[in-house]
């Protein structure tokens, strides 16, 4: 297990497991360790807040039923909490209504215990990638807000202009400027958001938005 005050290198992914039964979670550990991932376990939900997300792709093991709040509970807190971390819930008590509800929160999985353990890793591994593609897009979206601040009001305007598919002229009558000064605002909008054709920019936009 690798403990919360350790190294963790940015692109090695984590597992986190909440489970209070002890025994529970040595075993995952163990399984993690065999497979090459790393794990992080913690008796309740309050000792995991205790301790900062690392910047790193993972999921989360969540075990339904724990003294004080239950996975279901924390689980439909998360977002407001800041926690991105995709869900595979384990239960050794569990329902339909338990599953539809954790599965329509956005779980990516619900195993009743004894489970394989194939199953639970096929699980994780979706889970990771998913957060390693969210934290991609999430990247990508923020670079974008970047390079948006970077362009001058009057800029802004004719790239919202632009990928609206209005003309130069059109600009330049719409802001009563004139059509030069369209045309030096849009080369600095494709130059300042490495746009290589309108195309680009459009795609930009719909992300910005």
């Amino acid at each position: 297990m690798t403990t919360a005050g350790q190294a963790i290198d940015a692109n090695e992914p984590i597992v986190y497991v909440i489970d209070d039964d002890r025994s529970v979670r040595v075993a995952l550990e163990d399984l993690l360790a065999s497979v090459g991932l790393t794990a992080r376990s913690y008796g309740s939900v309050k000792e995991f807040l205790s301790t900062p997300v690392a910047n790193a792709p993972g999921c989360l093991v969540l075990d339904v039923r724990m003294p004080g709040q239950s996975g279901l509970e924390f689980q439909q807190q998360m977002t407001t909490l800041g926690i991105r971390l995709p869900v595979i819930f384990i239960t050794g008590h569990g329902d339909i209504a338990m599953s539809v509800k954790a599965m329509k929160n956005g779980a990516i999985e619900f195993l009743t215990k004894p489970f394989r353990d194939q199953d639970l890793l096929d699980a994780i591994q979706q889970g990771i990638e998913r957060d390693r593609l969210q934290r991609k897009e999430d990247s990508l979206s923020s670079n974008l807000r970047e390079l948006w601040q970077a362009l001058s009001p009057g800029e802004r305007v004719v790239m919202e202009l632009v990928v609206q598919g209005r003309l130069n002229k059109q600009i330049a009558g719409e802001l009563g400027v004139s059509e030069i000064t369209v045309k030096v605002r849009r080369s600095q909008v494709m130059r300042k958001m490495n746009a290589k054709s309108v195309t680009d920019l459009v795609r930009m936009w719909d992300r910005l938005k």
